[in-house]
Order: C-alpha cells, then structure tokens, then sequence
C-alpha cells in the first residue's frame, strides 16, 4: 500500500451535512438553555437580595402612589441603614390588616406558573396582594399623637406639617379623622398612607394581636422608584425634611 493509500485510509470518514447541522442546531439550543437559566437564576437572586417588583392594588398612597403604578422595592440598602420617618416601605401583613377576601385568587396553574416566572425577571408581581404599602410616621421609641389644635400629628412633641404628601378631603381638614396617643414599641414601626381618609393602616388595627405596629422584621423593603406607566416613571420623594425637627425619643422603647 502507498503512503498516499494509508493517508487516505487513516483519514476520519467525512460526517454528513445534515448530522453536522444536527449537531450544530443541538448546540445552539443547549447554549440558550444555559443563557436562560443563568438569566433566571441572576434574576431570582436579585430579587432575593436586592430589589423586587410590585404593583399598587389601592388608592391608600394617592397622590404618591395610584392604583396600578408599579415599583421597585430595594430590600438591600434598609438591611444596613436602617430606616427613617418618611420612607415608603412595602410590608407583609403583621395579622388581620387584610380580609380574606383581598387575597388574589389562583388563575390555574398554567397562570400561576407563568406569573412566578416572570415575577423572577420583575415583570410581574403575583404576590403584591398579600402585601401593603404604607408611609413610616414613627419608629422605635417614638411618641406620636394624632390630633393637635391645628389638625395636625405630632411626633415626639413635635408638629409635622404633612401638606406635601397628604390627600385629605378638603384644605385644612385633620391629618386623621381619628385620634390617637401610641408609643412604638422596640423593634417596631407606626405606619400610615397618604391618602389619610382612605387608607386602613396602623390607625385602624390597634385591635389587632400587633395593636397596629408593623414589626420591623415584616419589611420587605423601601419603595424607590416608579418603573410603570412610563409617563409616571421616576423616583419616590420621602419627605424626610418634613420630620427633619423630630427629635430622638427620649427613652428606649419596650418590646
């Protein structure tokens, strides 16, 4: 046999066209496989650990926030800093604040699936229902007092004047239309929504087992931003200078 005849015969068999796009279809697809679940799993890590998605189901934070706005909530930056009076924070029920009858129902599995998907890449948010979304008026400690000669709350004595975020039903009425005399417990927060005459909030469940507090470990996060509808897109304003006067409370609050 030549040389010529044994590189012939040591030469690989030539694979087909159609195996080798076969194999190259199959190599394509699993390659976007893996771009997916690594997206997928960035995404529920983010969501964990950095910021997730939810959406307004009520009118209890007008004009900040109105039904069916979208956020983001950062669940990062509270964990070190704390929070402070003014910042909107999303919480998942103490006991009692929601009847049975707001929790969203199942669509089918089908639905649900496909909503828990997208919910790890922030475009859906099922569970916003079974949270709510409120306004920090006093932390641990703090004495707040609801209502004073001029209609106003107070905060460790304090005044706060509430004109830049509240809605009430007309100029000069009361910053609430109940009254009240609390001291937040430690480990705790006082929280009410802007919309004062149409917000269920801590006022409203001091019957409830929390007495109305929202425990600090309830805190989903602090809402930043609003992503959607697009003409609204932009960040939230806290209105911390409105607490700016408050002093610290004088003694550390009880459990």
């Amino acid at each position: 046999m030549t040389t010529s005849d044994n590189r012939a015969h040591d030469a690989a068999p030539e694979v087909p066209i159609r195996d080798r796009r076969r194999r190259g279809m199959l190599t394509f697809l699993r390659d976007v496989v893996v771009i997916i679940i690594i997206a997928l799993l960035v995404s529920f890590l983010v969501k964990t650990f950095l910021v997730r998605s939810f959406y307004i189901p009520s009118a209890s934070m007008e004009h900040t926030l109105i039904e069916q706005d979208r956020i983001l909530v950062d669940e990062l930056t509270p964990r070190f800093g704390g929070y402070e009076r003014g910042d909107v924070v999303v919480f998942r029920d103490p006991g009692g604040w929601l009847s049975p009858e707001m929790a969203a129902p199942s669509q089918g599995p089908v639905v649900d699936a496909i909503e828990w998907v997208l919910s790890l890449v922030g475009l859906a948010a099922p569970d916003s229902d079974d949270h709510l979304i409120k306004r920090i008026i006093g932390l641990p400690g703090d004495h707040v007092v609801c209502c004073n000669e001029l209609g106003q709350l107070t905060v460790n004595g304090t005044p706060i004047d509430e004109t830049s975020y509240t809605q009430l039903p007309e100029p000069g009425a009361p910053a609430s239309g109940v009254d009240f005399d609390i001291t937040v417990p430690a480990g705790s927060l006082w929280v009410m929504g802007d919309n004062r005459y149409r917000s269920q909030d801590s006022r409203f469940n001091q019957d409830q087992p929390g007495k109305g507090f929202v425990p600090v470990d309830n805190v989903v996060g602090r809402a930043f931003i609003i992503t959607w509808p697009f003409d609204r897109f932009g960040p939230l304003d806290f209105h911390h200078e409105v607490f700016g006067a408050v002093p610290d409370a004088e003694e550390d609050p009880q459990p």
